[in-house]
């Protein structure tokens, strides 16, 4: 799944600036032929250690469970382990 994210986001950065022309000049049938994975709509937050998408913290761009066990290791600086 992360191979795949990638391979949107490469995508999506190729047809950026067409995308942006089309949708200027309001040309939405040739906005329509693009590829549907060159949406930035399709993109999606993943974590860099596990490619989990849910539970996505995007300051430390990690999911929860990421967060939590390196917080708990104390590889992040500043956490606090509270009740959890």
């Amino acid at each position: 799944m992360k191979a795949r994210e990638v391979k949107r986001a490469k995508l999506c950065a190729k047809y950026a600036e067409k995308r942006a022309q089309l949708k200027a000049e309001g040309n939405f049938d040739a906005l329509q032929s693009l590829p549907k994975n060159a949406s930035p709509v399709r993109l999606h937050n993943r974590c860099k250690l596990t490619g989990r998408p849910r539970g996505y913290m995007r300051q430390f761009g990690i999911s929860r469970i990421q967060f939590r066990e390196m917080a708990s290791a104390g590889l992040i600086p500043g956490v606090k382990k509270a009740s959890w």
